[in-house]
């Protein structure tokens, strides 16, 4: 039986470059975001129907459940899988380790006022961008939407990695730093080995392809275009300073949430 990991990464903290890393090695699927816990939660949402509780068989129900990483990834041929979401969201997490006899969750994190400016200047760039969809038309406005919304990808991965944090949860994760990532590769790269305990692999860490999984690549004009295009001849951090296109206002307003640090 195959083995599985788990990423929790914030956007744009390099989790598209680290998947297009990972997945050099035939041994390896790193996934895209991953609808497995949407699943999971929608399965175990049956339990407060009508029909279910009428008949309440949790035991058949939890089969399911807890069986379903293994069931979805199935045709999967790869002896380690490393499913992307915000699993150290307490619910996700519990399921985890109700269901997982290991659970090894690999954490990307980088200054959440930098995160707030890639966003803003991919979407100064794109006019597609799903920033773009929506009322908000400022560099405030922007990002105070991608902040304050409850249901947001940043907010979902920032209270799963605090969750991490919690002394309960000690040596279940692994923190990987974008700057480590992008300024030392391959000693970034060895050190996620090291906490999965799995053979190593010689990585290109230039010259490398675009993020493509199982047969399958992101389809960006659902989201934007280019969102997750990374550069590919070699790993480099933009230049630029984040703490310039940010206002002032929203960087005191969030900076806060660079809790890890």
């Amino acid at each position: 039986m195959k083995e599985i990991f788990f990423l929790s990464g914030l956007p744009r903290a390099g989790n598209t470059l680290f998947g297009s890393l990972m997945n050099q090695n035939p041994d390896i699927a790193a996934t895209s975001n991953s609808i497995t816990p949407i699943i999971i939660r929608d399965l175990m949402k049956l339990k407060f129907m009508h029909l279910f509780r009428n008949f309440p068989d949790y035991k058949s129900v939890d089969n399911i459940a807890y069986n379903l990483l293994d069931i979805y990834y199935k045709n999967w041929n790869y002896k380690y899988i490393i499913d992307r979401a915000p699993w150290g969201m307490p619910e996700n997490l519990r399921y985890l380790k109700e269901a997982r006899k290991n659970v090894k969750i690999i954490v990307l994190v980088r200054d959440v006022i930098e995160i707030l400016a890639s966003f803003v200047r991919w979407s100064q760039r794109t006019p597609d961008a799903f920033i773009n969809r929506y009322r908000a038309k400022t560099v405030e406005e922007k990002c105070d939407m991608m902040m304050e919304n409850a249901n947001g990808v940043i907010i979902n991965e920032l209270v799963a990695i605090k969750h991490l944090s919690h002394p309960k949860n000690k040596g279940l994760s692994y923190m990987v730093e974008y700057d480590d990532l992008v300024k030392h590769p391959k000693k970034t790269i060895e050190g996620v080995y090291d906490f999965l305990e799995i053979p190593k692999f010689e990585h290109r860490y230039i010259n490398f392809d675009q993020f493509k999984v199982n047969g399958v690549k992101y389809e960006d004009e659902v989201v934007g275009d280019g969102l997750h295009t990374i550069r590919t001849d070699v790993i480099r951090k933009s230049e630029y300073d984040a703490y310039k296109i940010i206002p002032k206002s929203i960087v005191d307003k969030y900076k806060h949430h660079n809790f890890w640090r």
